[in-house]
């Protein structure tokens, strides 16, 4: 089975406190599930549309793992912490 990973782009951050309680949360959140953090940051080089915007990519198991991460209760709450901190990309991509 392929492995999944989360790839979340920040366009812009509204709120960074809030952003930081949210981190707080969600990233043991996502590790007590299996993630396991790749890369987090600001991009260290941009091309074609040129933004140097915060990544973070997070490998999972599978597709299913990631999905059920997501949905599931403690990483929900992070979300609820969050509450418009960003503007914000989230998409989970099926490794090859």
């Amino acid at each position: 089975m392929p492995k999944a990973y989360w790839v979340a782009t920040y366009r812009s951050v509204k709120d960074p406190d809030k952003l930081a309680a949210y981190a707080k949360l969600a990233g043991p959140a996502i590790q007590s599930a299996g993630g396991r953090f790749l890369a987090r940051g600001t991009a260290a080089k941009a091309y074609e549309a040129g933004l140097t915007q915060r990544v973070v990519i997070i490998e999972f198991d599978s597709v299913e793992a990631a999905a059920k991460t997501h949905d599931g209760p403690a990483y929900q709450e992070a979300l609820r912490v969050f509450d418009g901190a960003a503007e914000r990309d989230l998409r989970i991509v099926e490794g090859l």
